[in-house]
């Protein structure tokens, strides 16, 4: 079997095919033998208009941003530090206390 020479679409084509994939109501592989193309391209064209279409996540960090969260985590970790220790001798004291009493 001969393979079929890598072609070219426009993106107007792309979208016209999403349409036509998701309006017609035709099965998927249907509306991809229809217009000639592969499943997989089909599906992927499908896969990337639903990405895009997606609303967006939340917008990066700016770089003060990004350093003011890592002195927060640093902060933050020598703050646990500092409590599980004073839990850990605060016990101990206790104990030692409640001997002299």
């Amino acid at each position: 079997m001969e393979r079929r020479k890598r072609r070219q679409f426009t993106e107007e084509f792309n979208a016209e095919a999403v349409r036509l994939a998701r309006e017609s109501g035709k099965s998927l592989p249907q509306v991809a033998k229809d217009l000639d193309l592969t499943e997989s391209a089909l599906r992927q064209w499908v896969q990337h208009a639903e990405r895009s279409e997606a609303p967006a996540g939340p917008e990066p960090l700016s770089q003060s941003e990004r350093e003011e969260l890592l002195q927060l985590r640093r902060e933050n970790r020598q703050l646990v530090m500092e409590r599980d220790f004073l839990k850990k001798s605060g016990g101990a004291l206790n104990r030692s206390t409640q001997r002299l009493l």
